[in-house]
C-alpha cells in the first residue's frame, strides 16, 4: 500500500510540474533583456506594448538546429495569422550571433536576447528547458499556451483559431 501512495504523489508531483501556467512568474517579469539597441528593457515592459493583441512568443537561439529547423514553420504560421504579434526571445551567448542570426533567418518581429542564456534567471524563471519554446499569450495578457515546442505546431495552431 505504502508503494502505491508514493507512486501517486510522485506522478501528481510530475503532473502539475508540466502543468501550463496562466500568468508570467513576477521573477520573469522583472528580468531585463537585451534589445537589439543594446539597451536593456523589463520584460514586464516588452510585455505592454502588446495589450490587446494576440502575442506569439518563440524563445530560440541561433545555434540551435531544431530552432532553425522550425523557421519554416513560424514563418507559415505567421503568414496564416498576420493579425498576431510575434516576439523573438533569443538565448544567443552574444549580441553578435544573435542579430547575425535574426537577418539570416530573416525573423519578422519583435527581437530581444536573454542576457543569461539557458541556465540563467529568465529562462529558469520561464522554465525553458528546451528551445525552440513557443509561448501564446491571449488580448488580455493571459497566457494561452505555456509549453509548446517545435513539434507542437498543431496544438499552436489550434489555439490561434480558438483565440480569433
Amino acid at each position: 500500500m505504502k508503494k502505491i501512495i508514493i507512486l501517486l504523489i510522485a506522478f501528481a508531483t510530475f503532473s502539475c510540474s508540466n502543468a501550463q501556467k496562466t500568468s508570467f512568474s513576477k521573477e520573469a517579469l522583472s528580468e531585463t533583456l537585451l534589445a537589439t539597441d543594446g539597451s536593456q528593457v523589463a520584460f514586464q515592459d516588452i510585455l505592454k506594448k502588446y495589450e490587446g493583441k494576440t502575442l506569439v512568443i518563440e524563445i530560440w537561439a541561433s545555434w540551435c538546429g531544431d530552432c532553425v529547423k522550425a523557421m519554416p514553420k513560424i514563418k507559415e504560421l505567421q503568414a496564416n495569422n498576420p493579425e498576431v504579434a510575434y516576439l523573438f526571445i533569443s538565448m544567443d551567448k552574444t549580441a553578435d550571433k544573435w542579430k547575425t542570426g535574426i537577418e539570416k533567418h530573416e525573423l519578422k518581429g519583435d527581437h530581444f536576447m536573454a542576457n543569461d542564456q539557458m541556465k540563467g534567471v529568465f529562462a529558469k524563471a520561464m522554465d525553458v528547458n528546451w528551445i525552440p519554446r513557443y509561448i501564446i499569450v491571449d488580448k488580455t495578457g493571459k497566457i494561452a499556451l505555456y509549453k509548446a515546442i517545435e513539434t507542437d505546431f498543431d496544438i499552436i495552431n489550434e489555439t490561434l483559431k480558438k483565440l480569433k
